[in-house]
């Protein structure tokens, strides 16, 4: 039922667009000349030993590479119509350990398992629609998100509203956008059938849960204003409240107050993690770009968190693109976080038994972060260089490296070239 409500949206919008192009209107410069293809490749790889799959121990090692391609395509003058879709697959050793025990070695939550839980792949679209008035002072948009990966499915839909005025120097911008997810749960293998009954003494404090939705519902506002001639500044606020479950359910916890139990080397858990089944986010966040003069440009991101889960942070950002001449730049970044843990994080049997909510997912724990990346860009607006009826317009390659106070270090390396359709 959702799935055809989303296609008919997209199908009433272009039906309303085919419509309007039958009335004559003057000539105005349209809002994409051409269609634009853009295809980008990432490859992720991360290594750590805080595994929240194994109660905060173990190898978090995870490849990921995802396949992302976004058509952008002009309808008329005025309205412009974009497909992005994407493939995600990664390979992660945590995630193997939700069954360790596959029989090729002793299990351990610092080895992989060879389990179907090791890998998988998501699969994502995401088409939008964009309306700019004659003036250009005003653009509607309106999208809708399909995203399935083995235990977890995702619809999503929204629009916004953009508003520029006192001749373009100011934009005032609102967003909404939904999203009503569903899991299906997949719990460490020792909380499965009969298997805890095998294992003399062995008695977990577990019990499947019973709301397996997740809905997301968030508000976004945001304003920018060219403040001088090299000067330019923008404001953003999200306002997000989500409910249903809001755990993860393959994640384990061990308590502080009940006996130990081992299958070879690896501890079987005593629950999974438990979080409230509502939680209400606030990003604000502010940036300010500084032309310094034609080869230098000091882009400059600042957002602070809060939620009603305790969890702060902090991030602040700064790129410097250097234009080396017409066609290539430079880009180098860095980007500083910080958080407090939020109120329910417990390392491995801090918890007890008694608590109502708690996990020793590392993410939601309290660290530091650094990121430091480069990247080069080549852009040639005249296209000079064709591939059959697609002239290439820009190519983009970029590496960060992400370093985290709790041992968590990752890499990512980016590839992303713009096309013209001719």
């Amino acid at each position: 039922m959702r799935k055809r409500y989303i296609c008919g949206t997209v199908w009433f919008l272009l039906g309303s667009l085919g419509y309007g192009q039958q009335t004559d209107t003057p000539y105005k410069k349209r809002v994409l000349e051409a269609s634009e293809l853009d295809m980008l490749f990432s490859y992720y790889s991360q290594e750590g030993q805080n595994a929240a799959v194994n109660g905060g121990e173990g190898t978090e090692e995870l490849i990921d590479a995802t396949s992302t391609i976004v058509l952008r395509m002009p309808l008329n003058s005025d309205d412009v119509l974009t497909v992005d879709a994407g493939i995600s697959a990664y390979t992660s050793a945590s995630s193997s350990n939700i069954n360790p025990f596959d029989g090729t070695g002793v299990a351990s939550p610092f080895d992989a398992s060879s389990g179907e839980s090791r890998q998988d792949v998501l699969a994502y679209v995401n088409p939008s629609y964009a309306h700019s008035s004659n003036d250009r002072n005003r653009v509607w948009s309106t999208n809708a998100y399909v995203s399935n990966e083995y235990d977890y499915l995702s619809l999503g839909f929204g629009g916004s509203y953009a508003y520029l005025f006192n001749e373009k120097n100011t934009e005032v911008y609102v967003g909404a956008q939904v999203y009503l997810d569903r899991w299906d749960p997949q719990y460490p293998v020792e909380l499965r059938g009969d298997f805890a009954a095998e294992i003399n003494g062995y008695n977990p404090d577990f019990e499947r849960f019973d709301n397996v939705n997740r809905n997301s519902f968030s508000l976004s506002l945001g304003f920018s204003q060219i403040l001088g001639k090299r000067l330019q500044g923008a404001l953003s606020v999200d306002i997000v409240q989500q409910e249903g479950l809001l755990s993860t359910p393959f994640q384990r916890v061990y308590f502080g107050d009940r006996a130990d139990f081992f299958v070879e080397d690896f501890q079987l858990a005593d629950d999974v993690e438990r979080l409230p089944a509502t939680r209400f986010k606030i990003p604000i966040g502010g940036r300010l770009n500084y032309y310094l003069n034609d080869f230098l440009i000091i882009r400059s991101f600042y957002r602070y968190y809060l939620d009603d889960w305790g969890l702060r942070s902090h991030t602040a950002s700064l790129e410097t693109p250097i234009k080396l001449n017409d066609k290539f730049t430079l880009y180098p970044s860095y980007r500083y976080y910080q958080q407090s843990g939020m109120d329910y994080f417990f390392e491995k049997e801090r918890a007890t038994s008694d608590f109502e909510f708690y996990t020793s997912d590392f993410d939601l724990s309290n660290y530091t972060a650094n990121q430091f990346g480069f990247g080069i860009q080549y852009k040639d607006i005249f296209t000079t260089a064709k591939l059959l009826l697609l002239g290439l317009k820009t190519v983009d390659l970029r590496y960060n490296f992400y370093d985290r106070s709790d041992g968590l270090s990752a890499s990512i390396v980016t590839l992303g070239t713009t096309f013209i359709i001719d």
